[in-house]
């Protein structure tokens, strides 16, 4: 006769009770949450001083997986030694704390990784932030299933349960930091309350469940020591200048938003991740910026007629605005809806002179059926221009909605240096595949124009104006219509939506870019004595 048998595995410990059972699968879903929360914000974290480009999302997605990996093993043994839970939580707290820490030296960390290359400072700095707590929270499921087993018949439906509940939590946490939380508060203090809530869930284990005090006594010291670190590193992140006042920072999905003006004159900026996307003069209400009047200027002179323009990218809206002021009627599209108050309320926007559709530039050239006498690209991500804008079936889309006369005017940072102008020369080259007639109107300063239309034999059909460019930039504004360039086509190659490769061939002058970015913002707002 055959007799069924069920293998016992024995309990290091006495039985849970049901209110800490309940306990163990709420820190599953938790630990989950957290760890998404720590690979989306880690990055939004670091991206004023490395950027947004796809090395620095590499080098997360790269330091968390391996956290993990590390920390599923890892658990697994150590769950295999001892079942005692208070090793667990005791665990969940020190990544509170480390998470804690970081907050308050993410910008020393980052600062220090950017004399190396962006691959390897985005890598480096992830792992010196973000390795140790993402790899103690990944202890948490292994532990957690050897901890509730008591029988191997068991051992599939624990696994399956707590797998569950914590890809659950998981999943909340990317769709709570993805749509609700980023756009309301400040990335410091989310990272903050994250830590608080990991040293919290363990505070409350040992305040509850652990019958020793010492233990408890060393928990709670812990957890002010992170308190307190992450607090100054939330403090720390307040903007501190020396001759500008900040009047407004904000966070939102593509970075975070500042307005500083000057003390003694009337000079305002507009930052997006330490970028400064405009200047602005408060006396005048005018930009102080080339690119606006170059913007403005070359769709004007290359235009036999301009009775509506469509910009893809808002800005802070000095260039639609302009379009509108002369009666042009102007449709913009814009994919960060918090850039709208803030340029109505700096920088003089009137959303009523315009039609304003807050979505992805790609996605309305697509759908787009109104034609244009002119389109206007002055889109920027980070440091760099969506690259999904630049292919060669997005400008064709361009072309398809342009009127047979109608002009395209991009702007973008340029490098002409050989070696260096990959994306330069690629840019030039997948216009031209396009459009029957491409110019070149460089500057000294980074700013790379270029103009194309469908017309043959393309050229000036106006003459430009200058008088209503402000006195600050208007040499640039004449030394840029002036500057005629053309790069060598052989150094790039057309872009399209399959293939490119623009963020890897322009990682160096896109670092180089940001590099000078985050040291003028440093040196903004350090105290005399620190320079």
């Amino acid at each position: 006769m055959r007799v069924k048998t069920t293998q016992v595995i024995a309990p290091a410990q006495a039985p849970l009770s049901a209110g800490l059972r309940r306990y163990l699968y709420l820190t599953a879903g938790l630990t989950g949450a957290a760890i998404m929360i720590i690979e989306i914000l880690g990055a939004k974290l670091l991206s004023p001083y490395l950027g947004t480009s796809h090395f620095v999302w590499t080098a997360q997605i790269a330091v968390t997986l391996v956290a993990l990996a590390g920390g599923y093993y890892a658990g697994g043994l150590w769950a295999d030694r001892t079942l005692a839970p208070a090793r667990l939580f005791g665990a969940i707290v020190a990544a509170g704390v480390y998470l804690a820490v970081t907050v308050a030296l993410t910008e020393t960390v980052a600062y220090g990784f950017l004399r190396f290359s962006l691959p390897v400072g985005s890598l480096f700095s992830s792992l010196v932030l973000y390795f140790v707590p993402l790899g103690l929270l990944a202890m948490t499921c292994p532990f957690l299933i050897r901890l509730l087993t008591v029988s191997v018949s068991e051992v599939g439906g624990n696994a399956g349960r707590l797998s569950a509940v914590s890809t659950l939590g998981s999943f909340l946490g990317t769709m709570a930091i993805g749509y609700m939380i980023i756009p309301h508060l400040p990335n410091t203090l989310t990272m903050y309350l994250t830590a608080m809530l990991l040293m919290g869930l363990g505070t409350v284990y040992f305040a509850v469940w652990w019958r020793r005090g010492r233990g408890l006594t060393a928990v709670l010291v812990a957890t002010a020591a992170g308190l307190a670190a992450g607090y100054a590193g939330v403090d720390s992140a307040r903007y501190r200048g020396q001759d500008t006042v900040e009047l407004f920072r904000g966070n939102s999905n593509y970075g975070i938003l500042q307005v500083i003006q000057d003390k003694a004159s009337p000079r305002r900026l507009y930052l997006n991740d330490y970028l400064t996307q405009n200047t602005y003069d408060t006396n005048t209400r005018s930009s102080t910026s080339m690119f606006t009047y170059m913007l403005h200027g070359l769709a004007r002179a290359y235009t036999p007629t301009l009775t509506n323009v469509l910009c893809i990218g808002l800005g802070v809206g000095i260039v639609p605005m302009q379009f509108a002021r002369e009666g042009v009627r102007v449709d913009v599209v814009e994919i960060n809806p918090a850039v709208v108050p803030v340029a109505r309320d700096f920088f003089g926007l009137n959303p009523d002179l315009m039609t304003i559709i807050l979505e992805d530039g790609r996605y309305y050239l697509n759908r787009c059926r109104q034609r244009y006498d002119a389109v206007i690209v002055d889109a920027f991500i980070g440091d760099s221009c969506p690259a999904h804008l630049m292919t060669l079936e997005a400008f064709s889309a361009v072309a398809r909605i342009l009127r047979p006369q109608g002009t395209l005017v991009i702007n973008t940072f340029g490098n002409f240096d050989p070696g260096n102008d990959f994306f330069t020369a690629s840019l030039w080259k997948t216009l031209n595949r396009v459009f029957p007639g491409v110019r070149m109107h460089g500057s000294d300063r980074g700013n790379t124009l270029y103009v194309a239309s469908a017309r043959t034999g393309f050229s000036l059909v106006h003459e430009p104006a200058f008088d209503h460019v402000h006195p600050a930039c208007l040499w640039e504004v004449r030394r840029t219509f002036d500057s005629l360039r053309e790069p060598h086509p052989a150094h790039g190659i057309v872009l399209t939506d399959n293939h490119n490769p623009v963020e890897f061939h322009d990682a160096v002058n896109r670092q180089n870019h940001r590099k000078y970015l985050a040291l003028a913002m440093r040196q903004r707002t350090e105290s005399p004595a620190d320079k």
